[in-house]
């Protein structure tokens, strides 16, 4: 199978944050910020395998600061690893106040996808080509990741 280069499934998306995404202190629901994280990282999974994904793991997401009603959110989405028929997706969510320009790192989360066949089994995706040393790192790093999840799995 030949392999694809992380550039080539990157994504970026950006979205207004509207009342109908607060709860009721006018902040933006993390579980909002969550399903559009996972509704990207799966686009940017589903580019690079050519195939439907299932999210299989979303490691923890903090949310360091709070985002606004009014706030553009900027989610910048970049494959990480692959497996055998695994993929991690990182993804970057920044707010921007538009009428500031003030941007805020709001989280950072990691999410393991799945590529599925038309019987939806899993499916062997591309390999990952890693060209940059910040491909790399995030390469070694996912790896790290990847060998906890294994070893909480085999834990249970």
């Amino acid at each position: 199978m030949i392999g694809k280069r992380v550039r080539d499934s990157q994504l970026i998306s950006t979205i207004m944050m509207l009342p109908e995404h607060a709860n009721p202190t006018g902040n933006v629901h993390g579980g909002i910020i969550m399903k559009i994280v996972d509704e990207l990282g799966g686009m940017c999974a589903m580019r690079h395998s050519r195939h439907n994904v299932v999210t299989v793991v979303m490691d923890s997401m903090e949310l360091h600061s709070p985002v606004h009603v009014g706030d553009m959110l900027t989610l910048s989405a970049s494959l990480n690893w692959t497996g055998r028929t695994s993929m991690e997706v990182g993804v970057r969510v920044e707010a921007e106040n538009l009428l500031t320009g003030k941007r805020t790192h709001t989280n950072t989360a990691f999410l393991v996808y799945v590529a599925l066949d038309e019987q939806e089994k899993p499916v062997p995706v591309p390999p990952l080509i890693t060209e940059t040393p910040d491909e790399k790192r995030r390469w070694r790093e996912a790896e790290v990741r990847q060998r906890r999840r294994l070893k909480r799995q085999q834990e249970r």
